[in-house]
């Protein structure tokens, strides 16, 4: 179990790297979208390798470190790469930059990732601001003693994905002339990409996209009272909608060629907040 001070310690060691510098926006990056990193202007980078009690992130297209700048006039803390629960890590473990971003004074969390749609009249490409998510088969990252200093022990989830950051993404889709689906995230944790038949579950259930990652690090932030913006590229039909079989490359593909869309509609969000 971590306890304050290992959060402490982390957000200590991060700010002997970035002096004064107090980020306000904390962006997690997802497969194939860390290039958003890469646009920071007077970046400083952070190896997760660097702070202590971090672990690596094993995942493709996650390159592991933090940028810390400008985008778009705000102070932001960009991940590129996240940690997954797939990657043998505890939940605590995959959210614990949550709360060391949080100590560091970000009040505002952008997280993306990629997924399949669920939908048969969406396309491989589309994005999607996530209005809500499903996670109901696994532990809940909060589990175990609460840390009063973040939140408290039992918070609410109403509003998890914040009503006001979203009208701002659909107001800049709207200028940016992006196609912008709207829908709930079904988590699984992976790594073996769903069956046809989870597919199927999720789809009952109320799901629009399935993936690995975002629900456990907004669970947390939300615990810690920041305020959260999703989007989820749809980098793929889900397993059993489509003939050939699932890979890794076709979700990099995916978001390489997305990523003038995608960069174009978070830079107009970030102008917004």
């Amino acid at each position: 179990m971590y306890k304050m001070e290992h959060y402490e310690a982390s957000a200590s060691a991060i700010r002997a790297e970035i002096g004064e510098f107090k980020p306000k926006v904390a962006m997690i990056l997802g497969s194939g979208l860390g290039f958003l990193g890469d646009e920071v202007e007077n970046p400083v980078f952070v190896d997760y390798g660097k702070v202590p009690n971090f672990k690596v992130s094993t995942a493709p297209g996650h390159k592991g470190r933090f940028v810390f700048g400008t985008l778009e006039g705000q102070k932001v803390a960009v991940m590129q790469g996240r940690m997954h629960h797939y990657e043998g890590y505890s939940y605590e473990d995959v959210t614990f930059a949550v709360r060391v971003l949080r100590l560091l004074g970000c009040d505002t969390l952008v997280v993306t990732n990629a997924a399949g749609t669920t939908r048969t009249d969406w396309n491989a490409g589309d994005l999607m601001l996530i209005t809500d998510h499903i996670k109901m088969f696994s532990e809940s990252p909060l589990r175990g003693e609460n840390l009063p200093g973040f939140g408290v022990r039992f918070p609410d989830a109403s509003w998890l994905y914040t009503p006001r950051l979203q009208d701002i993404a659909r107001e800049a889709a709207k200028e940016q002339g992006v196609l912008l689906r709207e829908g709930v995230y079904f988590y699984n944790y992976g790594p073996q990409y769903e069956t046809p038949a989870e597919v199927r579950v999720a789809k009952m259930l109320g799901g629009d996209a399935v993936g690995m990652s975002t629900a456990p690090e907004v669970i947390v932030a939300a615990h810690c009272g920041m305020e959260i913006l999703g989007f989820s590229l749809l980098s793929n039909m889900a397993a059993g909608l489509q003939e050939h079989p699932l890979s890794e490359q076709e979700v990099l593909d995916a978001a390489e060629a997305a990523k003038g869309r995608f960069s174009g509609l978070v830079r107009a969000c970030l102008r917004k907040l």
